[in-house]
């Protein structure tokens, strides 16, 4: 068995990593940001986010329907949220997703990283691109509120 490929993605944000690490845990906003695109209309937001609990984030995308599921493995605030996630109603192997929050300044810096399974290795850059996206969707709710 190949060993996975890691998609590090970093991102400032100019909030507190407490407030940020809460945006990130707030079922009543996730629908907002993650896997969230500008054309998508989201239709289910299931999102449990305790060890243990699990998410369940649909959206249409023209015919479309993505479909991303995760389960919280570690949740220590306000320093990380650890889950693993996948795409598929029933997944083979799920990949490992860590998030990072540290103090910088007034503000924070995030660190993603996505354990990517190594049969997806050619989905990295497209991967990379997705969480910087997603973090940046994060960035754009929190300077909203």
């Amino acid at each position: 068995m190949s060993d996975p490929v890691e998609i590090r993605v970093e991102k400032r944000f100019r909030h507190s990593r407490e407030r940020v690490f809460d945006a990130f845990l707030d079922p009543s906003r996730v629908g907002d940001w993650l896997f969230h695109t500008p054309e998508g209309i989201m239709e289910q937001t299931d999102y449990d986010p305790r060890p243990g609990g699990s998410f369940a984030i649909f959206e249409r995308r023209g015919a479309d329907l993505a479909r991303h599921f995760g389960r919280f493995v570690e949740i220590e605030r306000p320093d990380r949220v650890v889950f693993d996630f996948w795409v598929d109603e029933t997944p083979d192997e799920p990949t490992r997703v860590t998030v990072a929050f540290a103090p910088d300044g007034d503000g924070c810096v995030v660190t993603l990283t996505h354990d990517l399974a190594a049969a997806w290795a050619s989905y990295a850059r497209r991967t990379t691109a997705g969480w910087s996206m997603i973090l940046d969707s994060l960035a754009g709710v929190m300077d909203h509120d």
